[in-house]
């Protein structure tokens, strides 16, 4: 048994050199290849995920759809601007817009504009003076003088503006859907902008942007015209009267817009020619002081 042991350890040791011989012969292992970078790393170079430890976000509900306010708003601060417009700090031309696009106005706003003229010191007192005038001329005869007369041409000479004013800016521009603004052209050779400021009597802009006939401010007319047959005496009233009337009313119209769009260069010129003045003297004094 001991032989036998022995043997089988001898061949087992040959066996193990053997083995040792045949891996001393097998050919060299290919290099490691460094694994390409679209390959996914491995965990310890992947980072760390945070997403599991960011706590919930907050989720906020959908808000109602909120209404469109900017225009109305916007329009409104308009009228409040041309409200403040004066001519000399007296005259008020609050239906006068520089804005081309100026946003239309509602019919609240355009009663508004009315009331806001209609209620105006300067409309009192430029009645005043017609009145005034009238007393002077005796017209019409049938009121006489005296201040009982005085009273009936300055009340009728406010009437025919409020009538005026009342139809052909308030109801008729809300009828119809026209502005009652003077839209001011402001540039261009003066020839053109005396005849846009005539035709703003008879061609205007409508509330959707266009542009077409004024027949508010012709229809207003004619109608404050009609109307003033209910008070004034026999003598003025008629069709004949009534057109000359309503004829006067535009032509006072045109003339007021005439006024309105070359006023701005008017005060503008001799503004500058004070600034320049100012200057002038202001140079010469620096050159008195200087030589002395």
């Amino acid at each position: 048994m001991a032989g036998t042991f022995l043997a089988a350890t001898l061949a087992a040791n040959m066996g193990n050199a053997q083995t040792l011989t045949a891996l001393n012969d097998l050919p060299d292992a290919p290099a490691v290849q460094q694994a390409p970078s679209s390959l996914p790393q491995t965990p310890q170079q992947q980072p760390a995920d945070t997403t599991a430890a960011r706590p919930p976000q907050a989720t906020t509900p959908p808000q109602p759809a909120q209404p469109q306010t900017s225009k109305p708003v916007a329009s409104e601060d308009q009228l409040h601007q041309e409200e403040k417009q004066r001519i000399l700090g007296v005259m008020p031309t609050f239906n006068m817009t520089n804005n081309e696009a100026a946003l239309p106005l509602t019919p609240r706003q355009k009663f508004q504009l009315f009331f806001k003229s209609t209620s105006d010191p300067w409309t009192f007192g430029i009645t005043a003076i017609s009145a005034g005038i009238g007393q002077a001329e005796n017209s019409p005869p049938e009121w006489h003088g005296g201040v009982e007369g005085y009273a009936k041409r300055w009340g009728a000479g406010y009437l025919d503006s409020f009538d005026g004013n009342l139809w052909g800016n308030a109801i008729l521009t809300s009828w119809w859907h026209e502005d009652p603004r003077y839209y001011r052209k402001g540039s261009g050779s003066a020839k053109r902008r005396f005849w846009w400021a005539a035709g703003s009597t008879f061609w205007c802009k409508r509330d959707n942007g266009t542009w077409g006939p004024n027949y508010a401010n012709i229809a207003g007319n004619f109608i404050g015209g009609a109307i003033a047959n209910l008070y004034y005496p026999p003598s003025q009233r008629g069709i004949g009267p009534t057109l000359e009337h309503s004829a006067s009313v535009t032509g006072y119209g045109i003339l007021g817009a005439e006024v309105i769009e070359f006023w701005p260069d008017i005060a503008h010129h001799y503004s500058e020619k004070r600034r320049e003045k100012k200057a002038r003297q202001a140079a010469e004094r620096q050159t008195e002081i200087s030589t002395h």
